[in-house]
């Protein structure tokens, strides 16, 4: 089945109360085994919504990327990665999961349960989405992280 996202693609734990694994592959190559409490795959749109809450950078919409977040990993080092948007996400609940299911959602919406073997696999739209700039689309996006975001927001410091 095939289902669009606009911002992010989460695979989590569900309703589990316990840290859940998750494969996760890049153009069919398995990158790591995340124990976490789940995944991030975002887009650059998506880049200021959950995945900033998740730890995860700030990606500027001109920038053709994917952002893989941690959710709460059990890791230090399992870090934030932007990858090329050229590139085939997947992200599998192995068989030797510990717990029963995990669970993906497209927006925050049409939450589906994915049962040990189940994947998702995550492409970008071959027809990008055209955007209407007030200015020009650097302006106007720093603009609206620094409004909305209060990004780098804070009192200058004094002269000596």
């Amino acid at each position: 089945r095939a289902w669009l996202a606009l911002n992010e693609v989460v695979i989590d734990r569900g309703n589990a109360t316990f840290l859940g694994m998750l494969d996760i592959y890049c153009d069919e190559t398995l990158i790591t085994t995340a124990q976490a409490d789940g995944v991030i795959v975002a887009t650059p749109t998506g880049s200021t919504a959950y995945s900033l809450a998740a730890g995860g950078p700030l990606l500027a919409p001109s920038n053709p990327s994917i952002c893989l977040t941690p959710i709460c990993p059990h890791s230090l080092s399992f870090r934030p990665t932007v990858l090329p948007d050229s590139v085939t996400v997947k992200v599998v609940l192995p068989p030797t999961s510990r717990h029963g299911t995990a669970q993906v959602s497209f927006d925050g919406k049409n939450p589906q349960t994915l049962y040990p073997g189940d994947g998702v696999v995550i492409t970008t739209s071959r027809w990008p989405l055209p955007g209407v700039c007030a200015v020009d689309q650097h302006t106007d996006w720093f603009d609206s992280v620094t409004r909305k975001l209060l990004w780098n927001a804070r009192e200058k410091q004094k002269s000596f």
